[in-house]
């Protein structure tokens, strides 16, 4: 699972998930990328399911990079637990994810095998997502 290896501060608050991505949002390394259409937590599990489901899917053909990391801590109090007693103990990691920000990218296979592989990837993640080429996004 993907995670920082160190961090300032061990736990965060929540924080809040509106506007569009300012960040990210074009196709900077790849020839296709796969775009968020929504906001959303992406746990460090999810992340590697996409990763997998695509990488095994363009079968060591092309080169794939992921764009978001999970550096957000979020935390959960046991179950059947009283009330009050403090914040709960760092549980996952999680990326916030804003409308507009390009998750993953490939390139090196074609279109259509591309599509397919984000396709695949993109039902293990919990938000809409949009296929993209590089040339209808910009970088270059």
């Amino acid at each position: 699972m993907l995670m920082p290896k160190r961090v300032k501060y061990r736990k965060q608050q929540r924080g809040r998930m509106r506007g569009k991505a300012y960040r990210g949002g074009d196709v900077a390394f790849g020839q296709y990328g796969l775009l968020s259409l929504e906001p959303a937590w992406v746990t460090s599990r999810q992340l590697e399911a996409a990763r997998v489901a695509i990488t095994r899917s363009i079968k060591r053909g092309g080169k794939m990079w992921i764009r978001v990391f999970p550096d957000k801590p979020v935390t959960k109090k046991p179950a059947e637990t009283r009330m009050g007693k403090g914040k709960g103990a760092p549980e996952t990691w999680v990326a916030v994810v804003k409308p507009g920000r390009v998750l993953f990218e490939l390139e090196g296979i074609s279109r259509s095998f591309a599509q397919e592989a984000m396709k695949l990837g993109a039902s293990k993640l919990p938000m809409r997502t949009r296929f993209v080429d590089r040339r209808e996004l910009g970088g270059e």
